[in-house]
This record gives structure tokens, C-alpha cells and sequence, in this order.
């Protein structure tokens, strides 16, 4: 998996594409979320910046599942790149863009549950779902 330097935008954006790819894909309605936010904005990256970020966060998930596509990121690897992430005003941010983006399609799957327990668990941030 790629690293990012602590606290930069990228390690930030990873975090969101992985809230994205919880459920196993991402909709339409998500996207439109994370727009909406001008969340690559927000977060210090072009657009462009910020689809690399989702794009690279995919192909590395494939490639620790051996090419079989399943969105799902374990607790080890999860905690370690929110390990990447220490200033709790950009966690806020982090998290406020995950809970848009998880409720625009009208739906809470599992594995976006898992992933806002766990950044409510190892930030001590309150969960607003």
C-alpha cells in the first residue's frame, strides 16, 4: 500500500476513497456527494489529484487481494493509514465528508459502518449517522 506523508492531503483523500469503496463500490449518488462537499478542494487537491488518490487506493486493494475486487480494507491495514492522519481538525474533515458521502445513496452497508466505528474508535470522534 502506498504511504503518504502524516497529515497531507493525500493520506486524507485515501481515507475518503476508502469510505467510497466500503460497500464494495461506489454509486453515482456518492460521487455527486463528495462534489457537492468540494471535497478535493477542501482537502488541499485538484480534482484531477484526488482521482489519482481513489484510482492508486483501488488498484492497491486489488493488488492485496490477488485481482479479486472486494472493496474491503482489514482492521490492520485500515489503522494504519488512519495512522497517517494525527491533526484532529483535518480528522473532522476526514469524517464529515465519509458521513455525506455514506448517506447519499440511502443506504448504510456494513463495511461503511466498520470503517465510521473505526474512526470514531481511534480518534475519539463522535459518530453523527
Amino acid at each position: 500500500m502506498q504511504t503518504y506523508r502524516t497529515n497531507s492531503p493525500q493520506a486524507a483523500a485515501r481515507l475518503v476513497a476508502m469510505a467510497l469503496v466500503a460497500d464494495g463500490q461506489y454509486a453515482m449518488s456518492e460521487l455527486q456527494a463528495l462534489a457537492r462537499l468540494d471535497a478535493p478542494r477542501q482537502l488541499g487537491l485538484s480534482a484531477e489529484a484526488f482521482q489519482a488518490v481513489i484510482q492508486r487506493f483501488c488498484q492497491d486493494l486489488l493488488q492485496a487481494s490477488g485481482g479479486v475486487w472486494t472493496g474491503v480494507v482489514d482492521d490492520a491495514t485500515r489503522a494504519q493509514l488512519m495512522a497517517e492522519v494525527t491533526d484532529p481538525a483535518l480528522q473532522d474533515q476526514i469524517v464529515q465528508q465519509c458521513e455525506a458521502l455514506m448517506l447519499a445513496d440511502g443506504h448504510l452497508a456494513g463495511g461503511e459502518i466498520a470503517l465510521i466505528d473505526a474512526f470514531s474508535a481511534r480518534w475519539r470522534r463522535p459518530v453523527r449517522l
